[in-house]
């Protein structure tokens, strides 16, 4: 048995066969998926979804990259109320993104401390209701500025909300302030590639219970189906070749992740 922890079901790649998607994916043994939301469009899907398919829960929050996208001024108490949904399991995607250039036209500087408001605003709701968050970071290649100003953010949250850092292609050394306080990494299909050698250091190399697993789904497909649509059935395939990694069986593998994405989502 198997979780996806990020998958994007309300993507437009899956609106032509999403049931069978999800059916490939139970019998592929992944058992329940975690859709993420991106804004609050994005987030309402995401909803709908998972009050249509039992083994589908959602996650509600604005990306980095979606911040300029918002026009309601109640956005944040919007979000508050998707709460009240028994299947909304914690807010996400939401963090910082120095990858991408400014979407809003603004100055870079601007469009950095924008992007830092949306998050402290979101982490403060996470505390206030004590649910987990789905964390995005993503430094232009070769820097690490933005994971610097994420974790001096995420510090002063220590003890009052635990995150997830999503499809983490770093180094252990570079996960672990953030494994200290008590938060968790997740692996993709990345962990595949035959590319990744550091990632597959840390993969290898990282406490049982400080990961979990996803497929990032429509994107970053494992081997041997990089290049095409990924989707949550491929999550056995990155636990497979994980699982050989670390030197133990895919079933010990799957209990444990399995066990952590429990606990992290407050799934019953």
């Amino acid at each position: 048995m198997l979780i996806d922890t990020h998958a994007h079901l309300a993507s437009n790649q899956f609106s032509d066969d999403l049931a069978e998607v999800i059916t490939r994916a139970t019998e592929a043994g992944v058992t329940r998926i975690i859709s993420i939301g991106t804004d609050l469009e994005d987030s309402q899907r995401n909803i709908r979804i998972a009050e249509q398919f039992a083994p589908v829960y959602a996650t509600v929050g604005i990306h980095p990259t979606s911040i300029h996208e918002i026009t309601e001024t109640k956005w944040l108490e919007q979000i508050r109320v998707w709460f009240e949904h028994g299947k909304v399991v914690a807010i996400g995607e939401i963090g910082l993104d120095y990858f991408h250039p400014p979407r809003d036209g603004s100055s870079l500087s601007a469009w950095r401390e924008q992007q830092m408001k949306f998050f402290r605003a979101q982490l403060d709701l996470a505390a206030e209701l004590q649910v987990p968050v789905v964390i995005h970071q993503r430094d232009k290649n070769g820097e690490s500025e933005c994971r610097c100003d994420l974790l001096k953010i995420i510090s002063g949250y220590e003890g009052r909300v635990q995150a997830v850092f999503h499809c983490f292609t770093g180094s252990l050394e570079q996960a672990q302030p953030f494994l200290d306080q008590g938060h968790l990494i997740s692996f993709t299909g990345i962990a595949t590639f035959s590319s990744a050698k550091d990632l597959h250091e840390t993969a290898r190399r990282i406490p049982a219970k400080q990961f979990m697993l996803e497929t990032d789904s429509p994107y970053l497909a494992p081997t041997p189906f990089r290049g095409k649509r990924c989707e949550p059935a491929y999550t056995r395939h990155t636990a497979a070749h994980i699982a050989e990694l670390r030197g133990v069986s895919l079933e010990e593998l799957a209990s444990t992740t399995t066990h952590t994405a429990e606990s992290f989502f407050q799934l019953s």
